[in-house]
């Protein structure tokens, strides 16, 4: 097939997003209820006894955070699922024989995914106003960042997808590595606040940078700078390119 089959792509993720409103209240409701419990014991009950960070309040200090955190899990989990569930029933081989390409397909699942992740981080910002008071100052930045990581953990989520030959694969990367480095990455903390040598061990963890690249967006200071945060995220979203193109070149885990 020459060329970008628009038909095809869209049928891909409107179908996959049409599967998420069916299970809206596992999908969305869930993460927005979950995430307003933080807020309501972090932000309000908490927050209220702990001093500014920067000039900025506990409960608004935790908003970029928790919106990570949400987006991180959210991109991951609905990519894989969306990738899996076809090879688990066997119609992956349907899709593999149409004349669908590889960006289709991206375009499809990973668009699908990320698409749901936006929505979910709309309605969380959305919902964060009315528990805290927060301000976003570079708001074009932030919504170009939430893009970014959202795409970046999608194409990571679709690799997860193909990886995992069992539903308790498809679990173990979001429960085991990235939640557990989420909640150690800053999402309720500033890095600075730690004591030595725990300062510097934390910046061995990746989440750190996206954390502290969404709060500058937000509030314009944050532990380490945009320019490095930015940075390994692009960095992060070509080697989950290049992997996924890998997978389709040799048809790792999905012709066998």
């Amino acid at each position: 097939m020459i060329g970008f089959n628009i038909r095809s792509a869209w049928a891909i993720y409107t179908r996959e997003l049409m599967r998420a409103l069916r299970t809206a209240f596992q999908s969305i409701l869930a993460p927005v209820l979950t995430t307003s419990l933080y807020f309501i014991v972090f932000g309000a009950a908490i927050g209220a006894r702990m001093p500014d960070l920067g000039g900025v309040s506990y409960g608004a200090f935790i908003v970029p955070g928790l919106l990570l955190l949400t987006l991180l899990s959210e991109s991951t989990s609905n990519a894989s699922f969306g990738i899996y569930m076809p090879r688990f029933t066997g119609t992956i081989y349907e899709l593999l024989s149409a004349p669908v390409g590889v960006a289709e397909t991206l375009v499809g699942f990973v668009g699908a995914a990320a698409t749901k992740s936006l929505i979910l981080a709309a309605i969380i910002l959305a919902t964060a106003t009315l528990f805290v008071d927060y301000t976003i100052a570079h708001p074009v930045f932030a919504i170009f960042y939430i893009m970014l990581v959202a795409a970046s953990f999608s194409l990571f989520g679709f690799i997860l997808g193909i990886w995992a030959d069992s539903f308790e694969k498809l679990g173990i990367i979001p429960q085991l590595f990235l939640l557990p480095l989420t909640f150690l990455g800053g999402t309720f903390y500033s890095v600075d606040m730690l004591p030595s040598p725990w300062d510097t061990i934390a910046l061995f963890n990746p989440i750190v940078y996206l954390v502290s690249g969404l709060r500058w967006t937000f509030y314009g200071s944050a532990d380490v700078s945009i320019a490095v945060s930015l940075g390994l995220t692009l960095g992060f979203l070509a080697v989950c390119t290049g992997i996924i193109a890998f997978i389709f070149k040799t048809g790792w885990r999905l012709r066998n």
